[in-house]
């Protein structure tokens, strides 16, 4: 029997990215797809609670279907696997996102947050991401380094709990050094909220930032990514820091 992948996305349904990921899955085993029906990033592990989901099979053909919905990319991973999904899924692909998904910038990710869901129902996932914001990016560059992690993935399933957090260099095609296994860079967003004022005289907000990396270790995925490799992130949703837990106990006891 093919394995049978589910795939999702922040981006929408519409995504250059999500269609990319679902051809390339698609060498591997029956696809279905289910993602939000417009733009949902930056939801991170999001879900709707106070109102009903709507979701539709859009396509179908052999070996791939697709379907929508008007919930988060978390939602979408819960709705697909009870309800559109044959059977339970050997493999979840989050993506390809139209931009970087590394260091910090996990935290706030739609992608990140529906391949996190996925391992939270204990089937593997993997979230892609490129570095390149663009509607029109080329993802060709990265398809041959996304056809061998989707391909190792399925045959060496990661550890319970853990995902891969994958993000792919703007570069050309070749250019592409390799993969690298990493750590999330020690980094951060400096936000800044600029008020401006509408036609009608009122005020409102809009979010800006820099993202400031100071880590040098070359075992970081910024690093990676500065110097043209594809990064390779195991991360898990315990988010508890062990080291601290017996000293905790000390000052409670």
């Amino acid at each position: 029997m093919k394995p049978l992948i589910l795939i999702t996305n922040d981006d929408g349904i519409a995504a250059k990215g999500l269609l990319t990921l679902s051809q390339v899955a698609r060498e591997f085993g029956d696809v279905i797809v289910m993602a939000p029906d417009r733009n949902a990033s930056g939801l991170s592990h999001s879900i709707v609670s106070s109102r009903p989901i709507r979701a539709q099979e859009i396509s179908k053909e052999e070996g791939l279907t697709m379907c929508c919905c008007d919930g988060t990319p978390v939602d979408c991973v819960k709705l697909a696997v009870e309800h559109f999904c044959p059977r339970r899924p050997d493999l979840v692909l989050s993506g390809i996102n139209h931009g970087s998904n590394s260091s910090i910038n996990v935290l706030y990710s739609g992608t990140m947050g529906a391949a996190i869901e996925a391992v939270a129902l204990c089937i593997p996932s993997i979230g892609f991401s490129l570095l390149n914001h663009s509607p029109q990016a080329d993802f060709e560059p990265g398809i041959p380094f996304i056809r061998q992690i989707i391909r190792t993935t399925l045959d060496n399933r990661p550890p319970a709990g853990v995902t891969l957090n994958v993000n792919i260099p703007r570069l050309p095609k070749g250019e592409i050094l390799g993969i690298r296994i990493c750590h999330e860079a020690n980094a951060c967003w400096n936000d800044s909220f600029e008020k401006r004022i509408d036609p009608q005289g009122r005020p409102y907000w809009w979010l800006t930032g820099k993202f400031v990396c100071d880590d040098p270790s070359e075992d970081s995925d910024e690093w990676a990514l500065a110097h043209g490799y594809v990064s390779i992130v195991p991360i898990h949703c315990d988010f508890t820091h062990y080291p601290t837990i017996d000293k905790l106990k000390k000052l409670y006891e």
